[in-house]
C-alpha cells in the first residue's frame, strides 16, 4: 500500500502563523494528500519538499463547487522568483506581474499571455469526496519550475 503523507490545514496554518519554512517531504512512492474539509473558495496553499525542491500546490473550489488544483509558480513568472499567487478574498494575485484571475480560472491551460498557475489537471491528481492525492511521480516531473522559487 502507497504511504501517504498527509497535510492537515491545523498543521499548514501553524506553520504559516508560526513562520516555520519547513514543508512536508514526499518521497519515491508516496504521495502528497491534500484533505478537502476545509477548501472553500479563496485559495489554500499546501507547501511540500519533492527531493529537495520546495513546492506549493494551490487549491479552491471554482463557483460550481469544482476542485481546482494547479502549483502556486505562474506560468510565465516562475523563473523571475516572485512568481507566487496570494488570495485576495475570491481572487488571486501574481506575486510578480499582479495579474488577477479568479478560482474558475485556476487549472486551465495558458491564457492572456500566459500568467497562470501551473495546472494540476485530472489526469495528475485524484480527488474523491475526502482527499486530493498528487503522487510523487508527477511532483518529482515537476520540480523544474520551482527552480527560481
Amino acid at each position: 500500500m502507497k504511504k501517504r503523507v498527509i497535510i492537515s490545514v491545523v498543521f499548514v496554518s501553524a506553520m504559516l502563523l508560526s513562520g516555520c519554512s519547513t514543508a512536508p517531504t514526499v518521497s519515491e512512492s508516496q504521495s502528497l494528500i491534500i484533505p478537502l474539509g476545509k477548501i472553500s473558495e479563496t485559495a489554500s496553499f499546501y507547501p511540500v519538499t519533492v527531493d529537495g525542491t520546495k513546492m506549493e500546490v494551490l487549491v479552491v473550489l471554482d463557483s460550481n463547487g469544482n476542485v481546482r488544483t494547479a502549483f502556486n509558480t505562474c506560468e510565465s513568472c516562475y523563473d523571475s522568483g516572485n512568481g507566487r499567487s496570494a488570495a485576495d478574498g475570491t481572487e488571486i494575485v501574481c506575486g510578480n506581474c499582479g495579474f488577477r484571475f479568479t478560482a474558475d480560472e485556476v487549472g486551465t491551460q495558458t491564457r492572456r499571455g500566459g500568467c497562470n498557475p501551473y495546472p494540476i489537471t485530472d489526469e495528475n491528481r485524484t480527488v474523491t469526496d475526502a482527499e486530493i492525492e498528487i503522487p510523487y511521480d508527477f511532483l518529482k516531473a515537476s520540480k523544474s519550475i520551482f527552480a527560481e522559487w
